[in-house]
């Protein structure tokens, strides 16, 4: 039987590449999308088998049109994993705008654009699954925080919706992360914000590992089961 495939983007580092690695264990043929080519090619090196790493940006929907042809010529995709992002927080000021920018178009605009080049792989399989990686700032908002939160209200109201849409066949699964230790914050430009959020981070005791094993629990569920949303911190998280 042939492996099923999953596309994992922001594959190069944090929950993306663990997240791969998890896959491919569960018996995925893992496709790599991340900007960072020789990253992904490291971890392709490193998987050896079952994997294909493929330099694609999603904010550039070419790149991405590209990177859908190769993976079909693979079989096409079962599971869809939309995990870039970053998190450029700071007071909301107009020397932050290039940075709401990027969110927007990486966070929201970027998994949106993945999904609509992907769907119709999604739809023809038998397996089909979309994972949206969001953040417990998709439901609180903080000070310093308003565009990055704003993504990820909008990735979380545009996946439920996308989860009716796509019943039966397809599972949609929102998962929003607490503090996780990833090199997410170390972007952070803002440097009063980035030195305070990096002690945060510093202290994470959840790790990439741990929410690619959630990822991997969660579509290798029987087909009449659909996890819709799961939400998680740090046990000591607030």
């Amino acid at each position: 039987m042939t492996a099923p495939i999953a596309v994992v983007t922001g594959a190069s580092s944090g929950i993306g590449a663990a997240t791969a690695r998890a896959l491919h264990a569960a018996g995925y043929h893992v496709v790599l999308l991340a900007r960072r080519t020789e990253r992904i090619n490291q971890l392709a090196a490193e998987l050896s088998d079952r994997a294909t790493a493929i330099a694609a940006d999603v904010t550039d929907r070419d790149t991405l049109l590209a990177a859908a042809e190769q993976v079909q010529s693979l079989g096409g995709a079962d599971v869809l994993v939309n995990n870039a992002g970053v998190m450029l927080l700071g007071p909301f000021s107009a020397d932050q705008r290039d940075d709401y920018r990027q969110m927007i178009e990486v966070n929201l605009l970027g998994a949106i654009t993945v999904t609509e080049v992907f769907l119709e792989q999604i739809k023809a399989s038998d397996r089909g699954d979309i994972i949206n990686i969001s953040s417990v700032a998709g439901r609180t908002a903080r000070a310093g925080n308003g565009v990055y939160a704003a993504t990820k209200w909008g990735l979380n109201g545009w996946s439920e919706s996308l989860r009716q849409e796509l019943l039966p066949g397809v599972r949609v699964t929102l998962i929003e992360p607490g503090v996780v230790a990833t090199e997410l914050p170390t972007h952070i430009t803002h440097a009063d914000t980035n030195a305070a959020v990096n002690e945060m981070y510093s202290h994470a005791e959840v790790t990439a590992d741990d929410i690619a094993e959630i990822i991997s629990f969660t579509i290798t569920r029987p087909r009449h089961l659909a996890i819709n949303e799961i939400l998680l911190r740090p046990a000591g998280q607030v």
